[in-house]
């Protein structure tokens, strides 16, 4: 499910800017670019994330500024140190596979994470994590209200779509009821084809073979299926979220009844209207994709 937020604040001397953002993910994948220098600040925001979303993959930026005019940049040792010692196992791997790079220049370097950080005359950042982590649950307010409106709009799209799911489900049965004539006659002639053929044959086999045609052709079980998907999706709907995957299974289970309903169709109309099937939920599979 997509969503966004944003917001500002500022405290303890410092002024931020939050960027929350989502797109559609089959789980729940969250990518956070906050400062490792504010102690704590990482797991506490993902542990907060965890409580209000199920689905997505959720993008969290903050730009964190000092507004003290003593504050100044400071080169991270250590990460400068695992850094020029990557670089110089790629150069010689390159050298050594006869490629040639362009020289590493210290902009480069610098921009890697963590090379270059915020020198801080304070150790102690937990007053300016609890600020961060309070001003930071407005903006996941707006992220999960932006998320709930576009859940309403996409219950309407899902409810429209069931509701026409089993209106062709109950067109597919009076189609079925239409054929039964010609399915009868089929059967029968199948029946004198191999009454023509069965001298010596075993009586059982014979009756295991046309009971088999007459199970090939009976779309009962499929259509009986077909509606108690579109109820159980429907109490799913009512609950609501988390349900995205639980749906998203419910849907391969409602294509797989209408692949069922086509193969079985032998008649143009019942196949016309399983196609009619088909396309309807692969447009419900779709939506469902958004829901969280």
């Amino acid at each position: 499910m997509t969503g966004f937020a944003s917001g500002r604040g500022a405290s303890e001397g410092y002024a931020w800017d939050w960027e929350l953002r989502s797109v559609n993910g089959k789980g729940l994948d969250l990518r956070l670019r906050v400062p490792d220098w504010v102690e704590g600040l990482e797991t506490a925001l993902r542990a907060r994330l965890g409580k209000g979303l199920a689905r997505g993959n959720v993008t969290v930026n903050l730009r964190l500024q000092s507004e003290q005019r003593a504050a100044r940049m400071q080169v991270n040792e250590a990460q400068l140190d695992d850094v020029l010692e990557a670089i110089a196992r790629i150069e010689s791997e390159a050298m050594a596979r006869g490629i040639s790079l362009a020289p590493s220049r210290p902009g480069d370097i610098l921009a890697q994470r963590g090379v270059l950080e915020m020198a801080s005359s304070e150790a102690d950042t937990t007053a300016l994590q609890a600020a961060l982590l309070a001003d930071f649950e407005a903006v996941l307010d707006g992220f999960l209200d932006m998320r709930r409106g576009e859940g309403r709009a996409l219950e309407e799209i899902l409810a429209g779509q069931l509701d026409e799911i089993s209106r062709l489900t109950s067109e597919a049965a009076e189609a079925a009821k239409s054929r039964r004539e010609d399915v009868a006659q089929a059967l029968r002639d199948a029946l004198a084809r191999v009454l023509d053929n069965s001298e010596g044959a075993d009586p059982d086999r014979i009756a295991q073979e046309l009971a088999l045609l007459a199970v090939k052709s009976d779309v009962t079980e499929e259509l009986d299926r077909l509606h108690a998907h579109v109820t159980t999706a429907r109490d799913m709907i009512a609950t609501g979220s988390p349900i995205g995957r639980k749906l998203d299974f419910l849907a391969q289970e409602f294509n797989r009844e209408a692949n069922t309903l086509c193969s079985k169709a032998q008649s143009g109309a019942l196949t016309k209207i399983g196609l009619e099937l088909k396309t309807v939920i692969d447009q419900m599979r779709e939506q469902v994709q958004n829901v969280e």
